[in-house]
């Protein structure tokens, strides 16, 4: 069993705060030793995708989960077991980008729930990322972001 960060506060004291979050991390290792296996296991397989193939992107935290920036933030990855209110609502992680609504989407490869600009893709699995697909859409933020940055 992986050690809770220290800052952890319980989901009562902090929903009863109105906090919108069941944690709060200080640093991305935090997050990571806060996640179960199975949601670890994806998301540090896709954060090695996003330093492989922009190795010069920045990582931050942002709502307790990391945020990837060149000028602007073009993607997140965010684990179903940090909350966004109340209750869980998804399984897996979710990679998500900030102007999906931006990006081609021919395949239909991206959800958008009810969401405007925010799109995403959900794995349950890494045997479930098509890793060229994912790519693609990588290198769609980073033009993206390079034209609205002039």
């Amino acid at each position: 069993m992986k050690n809770i960060p220290a800052n952890l506060h319980s989901n009562h004291d902090v929903l009863s705060k109105k906090s919108m979050q069941n944690v709060s991390f200080r640093t991305v290792d935090e997050f990571l030793e806060f996640l179960p296996k199975d949601e670890f296991i994806i998301v540090d397989y896709l954060r090695r995708v996003i330093f492989e193939y922009i190795p010069h992107i920045t990582e931050k935290l942002r709502y307790n989960v990391p945020f990837y920036k060149l000028h602007k933030n073009l993607c997140f990855i965010w684990p179903a077991s940090v909350l966004w209110g109340k209750k869980k609502t998804y399984s897996g992680v979710r990679f998500g980008f900030t102007s999906g609504y931006l990006l081609n989407d021919e395949l239909g490869y991206l959800d958008k729930g009810t969401r405007k600009q925010v799109y995403w893709k959900e794995f349950t699995d890494i045997k479930s990322i098509e890793v060229d697909i994912l790519k693609s859409f990588i290198f769609a933020a980073v033009l993206l972001d390079e034209q609205l940055a002039k």
